[in-house]
């Protein structure tokens, strides 16, 4: 391990928040037992947010932020990795309260971190990143979960909001790949030409679920991925039938959720809740070993941005005012 490396710092000092890209040695780092060369880091909106100010997650400064990395162990002294093993980190608040992935090396719990299947690349793990990890949580909650765990009818009509955005427009290809006819919502017309080559059967316009939602509509869907919330998800719920599952991962639209017990009492509908943060390791390891087989990575990389440590500074506050597409992923050898 180099005694010297690069790493993004966040200060806070009083009212003085600030951001720097910085030589530091492996003495910085305080957490954890697997000491990781990071290869690759995502920016992700969360990340954005910390980037900004720390967005109240962030509790101890100097801080390395970066909410999910992958790359190969260097050192360890936990007993399910040993130097050379490839592996991935999503969620478990690292980034936040533990030191992130925007650092040549990373120290984490060992108990964080999930073997890297042989056929994805470390690259291809943080084309996905947070956002392809929460995108499979969601499709297989909304289909195999209904199919096989509840033994329900096969689902094969399904929406999904957000879809130009990272976990909607994943969500949207998992789905097709998973033999669902896909109908995506997206407020971006010029959007839908993507969405089409990803595996979408149909495309509508946000406006069209802004409506105030019926208690029951007629039944559109077998089963739904919301990564938005408000009016969109009460108006895929009034509109779910019978048994469908609605996997709700996000709230870009509103928190808030103003609907009735119908769905729910009439027509069985569940509400699945998606938190990719402290899903199981189990869960884990099955999801990204499933990844390969869902996802196009020759489709995704049309979509990808790679830069550098130091090029997080300038396209952050980007993201944070929509002006952004695709995703980003870091180098950290760049």
């Amino acid at each position: 391990m180099s005694n010297q490396f690069k790493a993004l710092i966040l200060n806070q000092d009083g009212d003085s928040f600030n951001r720097e890209v910085k030589s530091i040695d492996k003495n910085f780092l305080k957490h954890g037992d697997v000491t990781v060369k990071v290869h690759y880091s995502g920016l992700n909106y969360k990340d954005a947010l910390i980037l900004k100010n720390g967005a109240r997650l962030v509790k101890e400064f100097p801080h390395i932020p970066g909410i999910d990395f992958s790359g190969v162990v260097e050192e360890s002294n936990h007993k399910n990795f040993k130097t050379g093993d490839e592996i991935i980190l999503t969620g478990w608040r690292v980034g936040e309260i533990y030191y992130g992935g925007y650092s040549q090396y990373a120290k984490v719990n060992g108990d964080f971190l999930v073997k890297k299947p042989k056929n994805l690349s470390l690259r291809e793990s943080m084309i996905m990143g947070t956002a392809g990890f929460t995108a499979l949580q969601c499709s297989f909650t909304t289909k195999t979960t209904r199919e096989e765990l509840l033994l329900g009818e096969k689902v094969q009509n399904v929406i999904v909001s957000g879809a130009s955005g990272g976990v909607g427009s994943m969500a949207v290809m998992i789905l097709n790949n998973l033999g669902c006819d896909v109908t995506a919502v997206t407020g971006k017309d010029n959007n839908k030409d993507y969405l089409k080559l990803i595996g979408a059967k149909n495309v509508v316009n946000t406006n069209e679920l802004m409506k105030d939602a019926r208690p029951l509509d007629k039944g559109l869907w077998d089963g739904a991925v919301d990564t938005v919330g408000g009016k969109i998800l009460e108006n895929i719920l009034s509109q779910t039938k019978d048994a469908g599952i609605v996997a709700a991962c996000g709230n870009a639209l509103d928190i808030k959720l103003n609907t009735t017990v119908m769905p729910f009492i009439i027509r069985g509908v569940k509400l699945w809740g998606i938190n990719s943060v402290n899903a199981s390791i189990k869960r884990r390891q099955f999801l990204w070993n499933e990844a390969a087989k869902l996802l196009n990575f020759d489709i995704l990389e049309k979509s990808i941005k790679e830069i550098n440590l130091d090029e997080v500074i300038n396209i952050f506050p980007g993201m944070l005012k929509g002006e952004t597409s695709g995703r980003y992923i870091i180098n950290l050898n760049k």
